[in-house]
C-alpha cells in the first residue's frame, strides 16, 4: 500500500517537531522554578509587611530595605517569567509553522529559523534576568544569628 504524499509530509513534520516539543518541556521546567521563586518572594514580603506594622523604628528600617530588595527581585523574576513565556509561545509558533509548511507545501525554513532564533534570544534574556535575581538574592543572604 502506497502512502499519499500528504501523509508523508505530515509524518516528516511530526519528526521535525519532536525536538521543539522537548524544548517546550525544558522551558516549562524553568517556568516552574521561576514561579516557585516568585511565590517565595511574595510570601516573604507579606511576612515582612505584617511584622513592619508592629516593629520598633530601627527594626522597621531594616524591614524596609529588605522589602525594597524583595520588590526588585520580584520585578526581575516577573521579567524572566515573561520572556520565558514568550520563548514557549515562539517555540509553539515554530511547531505550527512546520505543520503549516507541510500542509500548504511551502518552504517554511526561513520563518522557522526566524522564530527559533527569536525564541533563543528571548530565552537568553529571560535567563539573564533570572541570573540577576539570583545574584541579588545571594548578595543579601543571611545565615545564622544577626
Amino acid at each position: 500500500m502506497q502512502q499519499s504524499p500528504g501523509i508523508t509530509a505530515v509524518a516528516h513534520a511530526i519528526q521535525l517537531a519532536v525536538a521543539p516539543v522537548f524544548l517546550l518541556s525544558g522551558i516549562g521546567a524553568v517556568l516552574a522554578v521561576l514561579t516557585n521563586r516568585l511565590s517565595r518572594i511574595i510570601d516573604r514580603g507579606r511576612t515582612l509587611e505584617a511584622q513592619l506594622a508592629t516593629s520598633p523604628p530601627d527594626r522597621a528600617a531594616k524591614f524596609q530595605v529588605e522589602l525594597a530588595t524583595l520588590s526588585r527581585r520580584a520585578q526581575l523574576i516577573g521579567r524572566a517569567i515573561t520572556l520565558c513565556t514568550v520563548t514557549a509561545l515562539l517555540v509553539c509558533t515554530v511547531i505550527a509553522t512546520l505543520f503549516l509548511g507541510a500542509f500548504a507545501r511551502f518552504d517554511a525554513s526561513v520563518p522557522v529559523a526566524l522564530f527559533f532564533v527569536a525564541a533563543m534570544v528571548a530565552f537568553f534574556a529571560g535567563l539573564l534576568f533570572f541570573l540577576r535575581e539570583i545574584f541579588i538574592a545571594t548578595a543579601n543572604l543571611r545565615i545564622g544569628p544577626h
